[in-house]
């Protein structure tokens, strides 16, 4: 791969994000209704590629359970509000209204109240008695605090996720998550993420992982980027990472792990180009933020915003647009890209010919 000088002592590879690639036209058209979205990790088939990332602004049990009903996976955020506090809805009202500094030190003194392991069973009951795919997200350093609890309570789908996730972490305070050893032990697929290259990629494929996530620092809410340094353009990470899966599947004799899209997924037209670099299905945030019924009013902040030594993660306002379903699945009322996602996307593989999305992930892509 061509390698670019930075100066005469660094030399990098150039990568690309969603922004810079289009997807091709091919011969062939179809309709949009002939097209198929759906997709299925482990035992679970979903509707829609759609998972709606575990941040407070987007996801609350009940937000949780609406996307479910509607064909996508709602993953709820363990070390969250709602596992804190038993009501945290007046909270949420006053996050949302206030400025700058003032919020970030305020969600500072939310999140410093204490994850309640019985809050965290009482949530997942609740989507489960709903009859909804069970899905809930802890960082890689509270999964083995928390891991009982959430398996106790019936969770189908467990999601460990952190601003980056590696399978070998190293630490002289602590004995971290052997995360081979723990996804072995668990009866319930594991999703665990994020990571950016080929290398990472594989090295999490082979902790018995279903499905790892793919991005760091691209969000929206993100500023990782400003205050670390660290970011991977989200088109040659996804390729990277879809690369690592052919690689695990031949290496494995024939287990496949699903690559999830986690970052810059802003637009239809990202979930999109997300598909034709090799995701299987995206994880989503601030589209879904936009919602009426989103928690955080039309505001969306991750996990990020309220660390409480180093905040890399901004309060976003986006105000709302619609409903949930509206956003998923039309009719849009702008022509911006941030509804009807699930019908943009049926559009863009039947304009291109493809009838399913193992297969849109082989369409023609360019550089712009």
């Amino acid at each position: 791969m061509t390698e670019i000088e930075i100066g005469r002592a660094k030399r990098a590879r150039r990568a690309w994000s969603f922004d810079d690639v289009a997807i091709v036209p091919s011969r062939r058209t179809r309709d949009p209704e002939e097209v198929s979205v759906a997709w299925q990790i482990d035992a679970y088939r979903f509707e829609i590629p759609v998972i709606a990332a575990p941040m407070d602004s987007v996801m609350s049990p009940e937000t949780a359970i609406a996307l479910g009903r509607l064909g996508g996976l709602g993953v709820l955020d363990l070390e969250g509000l709602w596992t804190r506090y038993a009501d945290p809805t007046p909270l949420l009202e006053e996050i949302a209204g206030l400025h700058g500094v003032d919020a970030t030190r305020r969600m500072q003194e939310v999140y410093a109240e204490p994850v309640k392991a019985e809050l965290v069973g009482e949530r997942l009951r609740q989507m489960r008695d709903a009859g909804v795919t069970v899905a809930g997200a802890l960082s890689p350093q509270r999964t083995k605090e928390f891991a009982k609890t959430v398996v106790d309570a019936g969770v189908d789908m467990f999601v460990i996720r952190g601003t980056t996730v590696s399978a070998e972490h190293v630490s002289s305070q602590a004995e971290p998550l052997n995360l081979k050893e723990f996804i072995y032990e668990l009866d319930v697929p594991v999703i665990v993420g994020g990571c950016a290259t080929h290398q990472a990629a594989l090295h999490l494929m082979r902790t018995g992982a279903a499905g790892v996530l793919v991005g760091f620092g691209g969000g929206a809410a993100h500023t990782t980027r400003t205050v670390l340094g660290v970011r991977v353009p989200m088109a040659s990470a996804v390729a990277d990472v879809a690369a690592a899966r052919r690689d695990y599947l031949d290496e494995s004799g024939g287990r496949y792990v699903h690559v999830i899209a986690d970052g810059s997924i802003g637009r239809s037209g990202d979930i999109a180009k997300a598909v034709a670099c090799g995701a299987d299905a995206v994880m989503v945030g601030s589209p879904l933020a936009r919602a009426d019924e989103a928690p955080g009013r039309g505001f969306h902040w991750g996990a990020e915003a309220w660390h409480p030594e180093l905040p890399r993660g901004e309060r976003v306002e986006f105000g709302t647009v619609g409903s949930l379903e509206q956003i998923l699945f039309g009719p849009s009322a702008v022509a911006d890209g941030t509804m009807n996602l699930v019908g943009a996307l049926r559009r863009s593989m039947a304009t291109t010919g493809y009838t399913d999305l193992k297969e849109f992930q082989r369409v023609e892509v360019v550089v712009e």
